[in-house]
């Protein structure tokens, strides 16, 4: 999977991660992308560890499903981190 589509799937994930969470959601679009994308990344190596299903192709189910999953546990953690600054 290219740059650009990773960029977009991590953009995405991030977004679905964002309206799956309960709670108002403060960040910005720009590090909903950032942690989206981590998220990505988090969801591809733990698919790979647990289940060994790495990310694959853009269109596929088990990508986006890794990745989502991988985007609300990121979101989660930041939003329990930054929610106790405030």
């Amino acid at each position: 999977m290219g740059w650009i589509a990773f960029i977009v799937l991590g953009l995405l994930a991030g977004l679905i991660a964002r309206w799956i969470l309960p709670g108002k959601q403060t960040s910005s679009i720009i590090i909903t992308i950032l942690l989206g994308i981590v998220g990505a990344l988090l969801g591809g190596w733990l698919g790979s560890i647990l289940f060994d299903a790495p990310l694959e192709d853009f269109f596929s189910i088990q990508t986006w499903l890794l990745a989502i999953g991988g985007s609300v546990i990121v979101l989660a953690i930041y939003g329990a981190v930054m929610g106790k600054k405030r």
